[in-house]
């Protein structure tokens, strides 16, 4: 069989895709999604899965380093002239020295030099779900066969905006239910009806892994994986530490091992995947990774649950510095500077749905403080932060976020992060006036 001969070592697939959250059947979504909810029935679905970074190069730098962004340097978008640090060291380069083959496939947005990653093998496809999910297959068919472990990254662009493209479909945006965290409007439904057609052609896409798996005889040695690097590209998710921003889809499935429909809601951040993967692959992990493996919560050996979890946003295509940290019952996010209510990223604020929040989200400056009591308001809709019954909380959230910026010397404590150079010519040529409230 193939793989046979790298024992308990199994070898890994990632897909990533953009923009999703948690925005799948199996996690509560109105959509079908029937791949993905059938790959969660098989494997194993964690239901309380964060992203470091609700945006897309510093989440996906977590993956990659196992560091919170401030921590590895990848605290903006990686096309706009950020960079994972010089003396970093990323997940390929770790499993290269494991033994594995490491390829990537499609899409990735931590460098704008791919080959610095530590890839040993980069194919050059298109970025669309059918693509990538065919090139995978081509690989898992042929030379995924010669018997060493391998490890692959499979970057899918969609669901990310624009939604209206040719040749996918859209839901009825008439009869689809809107999301609960925002009112029911046209441009709302318009956005969801696009955005439904590119996650079922990503759905598509891991049917069409699935399927090269098993037909390649690799399933029984092959752990997949199905992730995203953050919520869904729509107002006060993506971009934000409110959790439709934060939470986001984690399905593993490893026939005979990681298997049986299960599902966990202990607390878990994206840094954490990259020492699960170390672990399997029999690696150490070295002391400055930020996350901890959960592989006993998947092999069912001792495992103590996260307490907390943090996140941050530093740059995006505008400067909203926040920090913040999420448990089980409570989130507390700190922000700094002058910013809207809710910031939209540009891609949001253009589209039909943000341009009907922009009354709503920028006609009002955001609080310093913003702390909810996650199990009396699921929607993080009303900010208790000076109500007398939740003020040994606020102490001890603000406390604790304060202390793990001490702890990993977070540059925010020194003051404004600069923005690179790309970024200051972008914003000399192309003028966005999201990130500015109102009044």
């Amino acid at each position: 069989m193939p793989g046979a001969s790298h024992g308990s070592r199994p070898n890994i697939v990632k897909m990533i895709c953009h923009d999703l959250g948690q925005y799948v059947g199996c996690l509560g979504a109105p959509i079908e999604t029937p791949n993905i909810d059938g790959m969660a029935d098989d494997g194993v679905l964690f239901s309380t899965y964060a992203c470091t970074a609700a945006q897309c190069s510093p989440s996906r730098g977590s993956i990659m380093t196992g560091r919170y962004p401030h921590n590895n340097g990848l605290v903006g978008l990686a096309h706009i002239g950020w960079e994972i640090g010089a003396n970093e060291v990323t997940l390929p380069m770790y499993l290269n020295r494991a033994g594995y083959h490491t390829r990537l496939i499609g899409h990735q947005h931590e460098h704008n030099e791919p080959a610095r990653l530590g890839y040993q093998t980069i194919e050059q496809t298109g970025n669309d779900a059918r693509t990538v999910a065919s090139a995978l297959s081509d690989f898992l068919h042929g030379d995924a066969r010669d018997g060493q472990p391998f490890f692959v990254s499979a970057g899918v662009a969609e669901p990310h905006r624009p939604y209206e493209r040719e040749g996918y479909d859209r839901d009825d945006p008439n009869t689809l239910q809107t999301l609960p965290y925002l009112p029911d409007r046209p441009g709302i439904r318009e956005d969801l009806a696009g955005l439904h057609g590119l996650i079922w052609r990503l759905d598509e896409a891991v049917g069409i892994v699935l399927d090269a798996l098993e037909s390649s005889g690799l399933a029984q040695d092959t752990l997949f994986i199905f992730t995203t690097d953050h919520g869904i590209a729509m107002p006060r998710a993506k971009g934000t530490c409110y959790d439709p921003g934060i939470m986001t889809t984690l399905v593993m499935r490893w026939p005979g091992h990681f298997d049986g429909g299960r599902k966990h809601d202990e607390l878990l951040t994206n840094c954490d995947l990259l020492p699960t993967l170390l672990d399997l692959a029999g690696a150490e992990v070295p002391p400055q990774v930020d996350g901890r493996s959960f592989l006993g919560l998947l092999d069912g050996e001792a495992y103590e649950p996260r307490e907390d979890i943090f996140c941050e946003m530093t740059w995006h295509d505008q400067y909203n510095p926040m920090r913040g940290v999420r448990t089980n019952r409570y989130k507390y996010i700190r922000n700094f500077g002058r910013r809207p209510l809710v910031y939209m990223p540009a891609d949001i604020y253009r589209g039909p749905g943000g341009q009907e929040m922009i009354e709503d989200f920028y006609n009002e400056v955001r609080p310093e403080e913003e702390l909810y009591d996650l199990e009396a308001d699921p929607l993080e809709q009303n900010n208790v932060i000076d109500d007398p019954d939740h003020q040994d909380a606020a102490w001890r959230l603000r406390t604790r976020v304060y202390d793990w910026m001490v702890e990993t010397n977070d540059p925010l404590l020194y003051g404004d992060y600069a923005p690179t150079k790309l970024q200051r010519e972008r914003a000399e040529n192309e003028p966005l006036d999201n990130a500015e409230p109102h009044v």
